[in-house]
């Protein structure tokens, strides 16, 4: 299913749509405020099992975000995180970042692994924050990458529609994506440090 929606004032109606593939464990590719990426339900163990299949990475060692309609949602995934982090979340955020943060236990279930830290990304672009709010808790995300060794990231939806159709559910058309990543901080240590410069910039 190729849905386009509106990246500014998404239809609620397409949202549901995207929302209801989801619960019924389906795998949706859809825009960021940086590249195209894919994601599923955290708590559904077959569909995350299906990304990492589709990334060609075992489940154990992938590196896949949650997608935070805000950060009233860091509680129940994270553990305690101090004050200044939490300002700087504030202060960059809806916005082109990943955080990586200490995990809560429930975290480890997800990934059938002793996985200890969490990236958090909130884009700044409402039609996946409007999926994670209709859907009532986070999504798994992780950006699709291009075959091309030229092009890393596919930045047209009809032509990812077109390559990955027979693996996923649903693609939402939201126009074109970026070529570059989110810029990703680990905060898992007394001082915050970039370990990967994407469009987000850092001062």
């Amino acid at each position: 299913m190729l849905l386009k929606i509106h990246p500014e004032n998404p239809s609620q109606r397409q949202i549901l749509k995207v929302c209801e593939v989801l619960q019924k464990g389906g795998v949706v590719v859809y825009p960021t405020d940086t590249v195209y990426a894919i994601g599923c339900d955290i708590f559904n163990s077959r569909a995350v099992d299906r990304i990492a299949k589709f990334k060609g990475i075992p489940i154990k060692k992938a590196n896949f975000s949650f997608i935070f309609s805000d950060l009233s949602q860091l509680s129940d995934y994270t553990k305690l995180i101090s004050n200044p982090v939490f300002k700087m979340m504030k202060a960059y955020l809806p916005g082109p970042y990943t955080f990586i943060l200490p995990a809560r236990n429930n975290i480890p279930r997800i990934f059938h692994s002793k996985k200890k830290t969490i990236g958090i990304r909130i884009p700044d672009n409402n039609i996946p924050l409007d999926i994670v709010r209709e859907f009532g808790h986070p999504i798994m995300t992780t950006s699709i990458h291009d075959d091309d060794e030229l092009i890393e990231y596919t930045t047209d939806p009809e032509l990812i529609w077109e390559k990955y159709k027979n693996q996923v559910d649903a693609v939402v058309d939201g126009g074109y994506g970026r070529n570059e990543p989110s810029t990703v901080i680990d905060c898992t240590d007394t001082e915050p440090v970039v370990i990967r410069l994407g469009i987000g910039a850092v001062d």
